[in-house]
């Protein structure tokens, strides 16, 4: 260091009894402290003579007792201080004096070059910690395409050490996907703007910036990945076209519920009068059929739109389970697809609609049933059910042993529209309306899957809320009377 090599010239030059370095201090330069202290006994820290050499502007020397010192002078202000003690009076004659002040200004130099090499490295070095913690690839090339610097991410993306980027072609660092957009970038640096290139799943905006003032025209790589963005901004415009559309459904859902009623109303009428002929029983049979089931579908697609209040009341979850396994048995045979259901004993009742569960028990369990269904295995596969405790409520296990769900597509399963069934086969909203309908319950839908492995899709359910059996007592009314209808559909109030 340079106290060492001071302390070294100082010892061969002066042979001092004993001597004082003084430099900045490291972490405040305005401060000075001593570096470099030896003799027997050391010179104090608040000895007389060190308060005269600071003061001084030329060196000062003592022939009794013998004492030579110099103050470090750098642009009119003190750096540091050289301060000796002979070992005799007299030591330090006048021709010592030009010595020392050679020896301070080469020190005084030394020091200067020190501190400038100190600025340099932490001016890298924060340079370095700007531009690592910058999201965006940073890369900065010479006017033949050699890397001259990069951060951290830039080295992350190319998967090259970022010690090992300097002096290397941008080219060598890419695939052929990415050289040929590039060139065009980097060939026209701040022109139209950033250029998107998509690589499997990923997706990245890549531009150039030209640097004002480079002597050798330096280029600014910039590269930065638009993946999360973009799936937010698309999840964006996906909102809004949901809000559209159940503004849309909420407007039309009276204007179709209407004609629907008037239809189902005089269907249920005409199937159960007698003077109907024979030959009409089956078609009035597909009509009241076709209208409760277009009214279903207006009743699901407001369950989708819009938070519905619904009537509810205790229900056992292995009663709910059974309806749907009986509904599911046909289906289940043609996809040779075997169902096992377990419901563990004391389960606590749930606080639900029959209708709704059961509609999200049918979805979970269809979807499992034609995946498993799709691996087209001679054996067939297993359906397994599983029902049991859940903190204070239930929950509800649907495991297949079909093909499992690949691990960029668990994020979006819930996403309404999406589906990763053929085109006419699906419409996105099944796993969307069940997700809505179980946290109306209070409950939580939830998926675990390995691909290759199965899926296993659980709704969690509270337990039912305790009714006294005095208040819901209370809650019934035996009064009779009269219902008043107003519509202003004349066929409803036929």
């Amino acid at each position: 260091t340079v106290a060492e090599r001071t302390a070294e010239l100082l010892g061969r030059l002066f042979d001092p009894a004993a001597f004082a370095i003084v430099f900045p201090a490291h972490h405040d330069p305005t401060r000075l402290v001593a570096v470099a202290v030896r003799g027997d006994p050391p010179p104090a820290a608040d000895d007389p003579f060190l308060a005269e050499v600071q003061l001084a502007e030329h060196v000062v020397r003592s022939e009794d007792p013998a004492r030579l010192g110099a103050a470090l002078m750098a642009a009119g202000h003190t750096m540091g201080m050289l301060a000796l003690w002979g070992r005799h009076p007299g030591a330090y004659p006048a021709a010592a004096e030009p010595v020392l002040g050679a020896v301070a200004a080469q020190v005084t130099l030394a020091l200067e070059n020190t501190q400038l090499l100190s600025l340099l490295s932490d001016g890298k070095r924060e340079w370095e910690e700007m531009a690592d913690a910058i999201s965006y690839a940073i890369c900065i090339l010479d006017p033949r395409g050699v890397v001259r610097r990069a951060n951290r991410p830039f080295a992350t993306l190319v998967d090259v050490p970022v010690t090992a980027l300097p002096g290397r072609p941008w080219a060598s660092l890419f695939s052929a996907a990415w050289v040929a957009p590039l060139e065009g970038v980097i060939a026209h640096p701040g022109a139209g703007g950033a250029t998107e290139i998509r690589l499997r799943d990923r997706l990245y905006a890549v531009s150039a910036v030209a640097v004002r003032g480079s002597a050798d025209n330096s280029t600014v790589l910039l590269i930065e990945d638009h993946t999360d963005t973009r799936r937010l901004q698309e999840h964006l415009i996906q909102s809004a076209k949901l809000s559209a559309i159940g503004q849309l459904i909420a407007g039309v859902a009276h204007e179709l519920n209407n004609p629907l009623a008037s239809v189902l109303g005089f269907a249920d009428y005409l199937v159960e009068d007698s003077a109907v002929p024979p030959r009409l029983a089956e078609p009035l049979r597909v009509i009241q059929q076709e209208a409760q089931r277009a009214a279903s579908i207006v009743k699901n697609l407001l369950t989708f739109a819009r938070r519905q209040g619904r009537d509810r009341r205790p229900l056992a979850i292995g009663t709910v389970l059974e309806r749907t396994a009986a509904l599911l048995r046909n289906q289940l045979l043609a996809l040779n697809v075997a169902l096992e259901m377990e419901v563990d004993a004391d389960l606590p009742d749930v606080d639900g609609n029959l209708n709704e569960l059961q509609q999200v028990f049918l979805n979970l369990a269809n979807n499992a049933a034609q995946a498993v269904a799709s691996t087209e295995r001679p054996d067939g596969g297993h359906l397994t059910v599983h029902a049991h405790r859940w903190l204070e409520g239930v929950a509800v296990e649907v495991t297949d042993d079909g093909p499992g769900i690949p691990e960029p597509m668990q994020q979006r399963v819930f996403e309404p529209f999406f589906t990763t069934k053929p085109e006419g086969e699906g419409t996105g909203l099944g796993l969307s309306i069940c997700q809505g309908i179980v946290r109306e319950h209070g409950g939580r839908l939830t998926l675990r899957s390995t691909p290759g492995r199965g899926a296993t899709f659980t709704v969690e359910l509270p337990a039912a809320a305790q009714e006294p059996a005095a208040a819901a007592a209370e809650g019934r009314s035996t009064a009779v009377g009269r219902i008043l209808v107003v519509d202003d559909e004349p066929h409803i109030l036929h």
